[in-house]
């Protein structure tokens, strides 16, 4: 629905409350007799465009961004159901079909940032180890003379948890290489992948935007402000552990105030927006996978139009060339998958029917 929203002259901003709001409606369908389930938004809607790299989904007293023909859009959200999440992104370009197909930079973008998950999602099983997927995007980036999004994280999901010990990081500075450590992938873990391409130097960097979604920690501090505290109770209260946004706090003036203590004093972290250098271009490709016995299950994320994206790059990497063409669905019998799927529904709720109405 929200691809099929991105219009020229289409607001950014009505973009991200349509999704919010369609996760909620999705999430309050399961499990209606069960008053005592959690259940929603477990990452709010963010819609970041061409060069800004995530998390931009302005307040209502904030500026809007205005969607254009051409512009590259990246939608970014999660679901759960009893804390089970989901989460998922997709890009698209605004105006784009097979009689006018995306070219040049956008393409090789585009090309390499779906190519490259299609590569990590062939990695992420059992007995693999993280950084095989670190250097297997960088390659796949360099083929298309693009950038992975320097220390990106894709996060081992937990039930409660969006951001779990064991993550996977692409296109690490030597800092970063020399702090983040390796891990194995185990069976019946859950990850969310997440790639995050640019035609640009592929460094995030702060600008002018608004933090708007924040999540909070584990840590304690005694508030000293009235206002904060009255905001840190509501959202424990109202969202857990599960990243918000201000705007769906009821009045948006006072989250705003009461948020800025609980950040000086780690009571909840914001998820900064980034963007990499003007005229660059960032496709990203996010989705939730299952480690199941039979290989890994993908459960959330939309089909990619091959036919409205013309990269005159291609991947000369053997070895890359090679995992590419494996197959990616669980090896099983029918039986085995039927099986498998029933656990999934009961485990997750049914997640990934609601998530694939992004």
């Amino acid at each position: 629905e929200l691809v099929d929203a991105c219009k020229a002259s289409g607001s950014v901003r009505d973009l991200c409350i349509l999704g919010d709001k369609r996760l909620a409606e999705e999430t309050g369908k399961a499990f209606k007799k069960d008053k005592k389930l959690t259940k929603g938004i477990a990452f709010p809607t963010c819609v970041s465009v061409n060069n800004c790299i995530c998390h931009f989904s302005p307040l209502t007293t904030e500026p809007d961004v205005i969607l254009a023909d051409g512009d590259m859009v990246k939608i970014d959200m999660g679901a759960h159901i009893d804390g089970f999440i989901a989460v998922v992104a997709h890009t698209v370009v605004v105006g784009a079909t097979v009689e006018n197909p995306v070219t040049g930079g956008k393409a090789d973008a585009l090309m390499a940032a779906h190519l490259a998950s299609e590569a990590a999602l062939r990695l992420v099983k059992p007995g693999n180890e993280t950084y095989e997927v670190t250097e297997t995007v960088s390659k796949v980036g360099e083929a298309f003379g693009c950038k992975p999004v320097e220390g990106m994280l894709s996060h081992q999901l937990e039930q409660n948890r969006i951001r779990r010990r064991k993550t996977i990081i692409q296109n690490p500075s030597e800092a970063q290489r020399k702090e983040h450590d390796k891990f194995e992938f185990a069976l019946h873990e859950v990850y969310a992948v997440d790639v995050l391409i640019s035609s640009g130097d592929g460094q995030g960097r702060e600008k002018d935007a608004k933090i708007t979604v924040y999540k909070k920690t584990e840590d304690t501090y005694m508030l000293k402000m009235k206002t904060s505290r009255e905001f840190y109770s509501k959202v424990s209260k109202q969202f857990g552990t599960m990243p918000f946004n201000l705007r769906s706090m009821e009045e948006e003036k006072k989250a705003r105030m009461g948020v800025v203590e609980c950040v000086t004093h780690k009571l909840i972290e914001p998820f900064q927006v980034l963007f990499d250098k003007e005229g660059a271009y960032v496709a990203q490709y996010k989705f939730t996978v299952l480690l199941m016995p039979n290989g890994p299950h993908k459960i959330t994320g939309l089909p990619f139009d091959e036919a409205t994206c013309k990269s005159e790059k291609s991947i000369e990497d053997a070895e890359i060339q090679k995992l590419l063409k494996t197959s990616a669905n669980p090896k099983a019998a029918k039986k085995k998958k039927k099986a498998a799927e029933k656990a999934v529904t009961e485990e997750t709720g049914a997640a990934p029917t609601l998530v694939a109405g992004q």
